[in-house]
């Protein structure tokens, strides 16, 4: 009989699922980062997909990955390295071994560890863990593949179907690991195959064997227990960004009263938002696949001339295609979001890696002076509230709102509490049929207070107009080119975006109000760094975080909060477009600078490291 497993007690824990990309890994551990949710664990998730659509099985570059980082207290990263790793072949074994911790429990198929198997991976030996060094690891060595078909002789699965539910036995063996009970886990495959029950069924099988062989033989290794964490009560989601996003712009057509319009064309990473806005026809909502990007904004500029909230998705390479369109929602002052998820470039670089590459894109990447605003979400979650930011900015100000994403946060995910709309704030058009003053309505008549234009749509009796892309008069809205006017109508619109300082909440300081370095990040970046200020802090050093959700413009307390401290240090996965702008904004700002641009989330560990350095100088 075997022992009784050993039981380790942690708050908190990594696991990492890695295998060819047809291997299953996302689902694989999409269903476990919701299992952690459903059991009350804070979690954060990130897919790492191969940038190849369909690489050599078993070679290096075919890997994909899923790592989701659980525990019982305040979650902010998918983690550095990781405690648990699920290797399916030899070459997800070799991708990810300078990822994985001192003793860590490693899983793998050993009949994908044969000698083809090796070789395809570039090993030179037949023994992979000598060869990589791993002497400090507890190694599951389980033959996965022949389990999996002797468990489904009886399915009438051919091999090749069979084979395939492999992923649903590892999952089994890593909720053994960490004492999930398998209820939920059914439930998810059930409904993710409704329409094949049979194939629901088989891996539900395999999903118990996987599970099973773990109790069974106790696998010679410790399980692992994660407390839950007493949370807020609520009904809570596992949300990854694009589908936050999508949600956001939702709401915020309903806060404003209109109807939502996205067109779009596809692109990695941002495609997501397109089929989720799409499945959502009962409220309203249309969706439209344009046939290139430029259709996609332009049929999303004359939804906005007809009254919708618009909106239009895409990457890094689609902004650029956008930007003549761009700047003509600029020109005609209408209210459209621009959702960019970040991805790596230039031009179509690495469409599955995230980068934070095109803020200048976003700031300057029009012709003329083509003043906009731009909002970059910080986290998962986050991306609901920064798309209704950007909806109730475009709308009250009557100008597009660049939405920056990346594909760390678009893809990842975190446990989502369903909030309380009542507590949001209202989005209030500023229609034709409000305008007081004593001269007769225009298009160009503007408020007073806030600079914007008065909207007037289609079919309002009495404010027929129409509007364009070239220069119009200050005082009459009709097609001007006299040079005083064009200043004028520059400075103006450049005066309206900057007046949107008034209406966004002021920058905030989280850590240390005395801190001798003081971190500064914006957009997906933010909870390794706040880690990383943690990190600092269990030191014993003194560490502050102020961390940007609106770029342009800046909140209006910037530049008084960032000449508080003596060192300041921007970090940012590019080569310091952020600390550069910065510069420009702020006369005398010297900061120091920690760019990456490698396509992947930073390491912690590093930044700890790299900003001690700074602090220590």
């Amino acid at each position: 009989m075997a022992e009784q497993t050993k039981i380790t007690t942690l708050d908190k824990v990594v696991v990492r699922f890695s295998g060819d990309s047809g291997d299953g890994m996302q689902l694989t551990g999409t269903i476990f980062s919701t299992l952690s949710a459903i059991f009350g664990n804070e979690i954060s998730t990130f897919p790492d997909y191969p940038a190849e659509i369909r690489a050599p099985q078993g070679t290096l570059s075919g890997v994909s990955g899923f790592q989701v980082h659980l525990g019982s207290k305040k979650i902010f990263t998918p983690g550095d390295k990781a405690d648990v790793l699920v290797a399916m072949n030899p070459a997800a074994l070799k991708v990810n071994v300078s990822i994985l911790k001192p003793n860590s429990i490693i899983i793998i198929d050993t009949d994908s560890f044969q000698k083809n198997d090796l070789a395809k991976a570039q090993f030179e030996t037949d023994n992979p863990f000598t060869e990589l060094g791993l002497t400090s690891i507890q190694l599951v060595a389980v033959p996965i593949s022949t389990l999996v078909k002797e468990g489904l002789k009886d399915f009438g699965l051919d091999n090749k179907s069979a084979t395939r539910c492999k992923n649903m036995f590892a999952l089994g063996l890593v909720c053994w690991l960490f004492e999930r009970p398998l209820e939920e886990a059914m439930h998810l495959l059930q409904n993710k195959f409704s329409k094949k029950p049979s194939i629901a069924q088989a891996n539900i099988k395999a999903l118990t064997d996987g599970y099973n062989y773990g109790h069974n033989t106790h696998a010679t290794v410790s399980t692992y227990r994660i407390e839950s964490k007493k949370a807020k009560p609520g009904f809570y989601i596992d949300v990854n960004g694009n589908a936050a996003t999508s949600y956001g712009l939702i709401a915020a057509a309903e806060k404003a009263g209109l109807k939502l319009f996205l067109g779009s064309y596809p692109i990695t990473p941002a495609t997501d938002i397109l089929h989720e806005l799409s499945k959502r026809k009962e409220l309203g909502i249309k969706a439209i696949q344009a046939e290139d990007e430029i259709a996609g904004i332009c049929t999303a500029i004359g939804a906005s001339f007809a009254g919708n909230l618009a909106a239009t998705s895409t990457s890094g390479p689609g902004l650029a295609l956008k930007s003549e369109a761009i700047g003509l929602a600029v020109m005609a002052e209408l209210p459209l979001v621009i959702v960019d998820v970040q991805r790596g470039g230039p031009s179509t670089g690495m469409p599955t890696k995230s980068e934070q590459t095109d803020l200048m894109q976003a700031l300057y990447g029009r012709n003329g002076e083509s003043p906009l605003v731009v909002v970059a979400a910080t986290t998962p979650t986050d991306c609901f509230d920064a798309a209704f930011w950007a909806a109730k900015l475009a709308v009250e100000h009557m100008t597009p709102v660049i939405l920056l994403t990346d594909g760390f946060i678009a893809n990842g995910s975190a446990a989502w509490r369903i909030p309380d709309m009542e507590k949001y704030p209202e989005i209030k058009p500023l229609y034709a049929n409000e305008y007081k003053g004593e001269a007769d309505w225009k298009a160009y008549r503007r408020d007073e207070k806030s600079l914007v234009r008065y909207w007037a749509i289609p079919g309002m009796k009495g404010f027929e107009h129409r509007i364009g892309g070239l220069e119009k008069d200050y005082t009459t809205s009709a097609i001007s080119t006299h040079p005083e006017n064009h200043q004028k109508m520059v400075e103006t619109r450049q005066a309206k975006i900057d007046r949107i300082a008034n209406y966004i909440p002021e920058l905030e300081i989280a850590g240390d109000k005395d801190a001798d370095l003081l971190i500064v990040g914006w957009g997906g970046t933010y909870g390794h760094l706040h880690e990383a200020m943690e990190g600092l802090q269990e030191k014993g050093k003194k560490a502050a975080l102020a961390h940007f959700k609106f770029i342009s413009p800046l909140p209006k307390n910037t530049e008084e909060v960032l000449k508080k401290y003596r060192k300041v240090v921007i970090a940012e996965q590019n080569s310091g477009q952020f600390a550069n702008y910065l510069r420009g904004k702020i006369p005398g700002f010297t900061p120091h600078q920690f760019n990456r641009v490698k396509g992947q989330p930073f390491n912690v560990a590093r930044l700890v490291e790299e900003f001690t350095k700074i602090m220590e100088a």
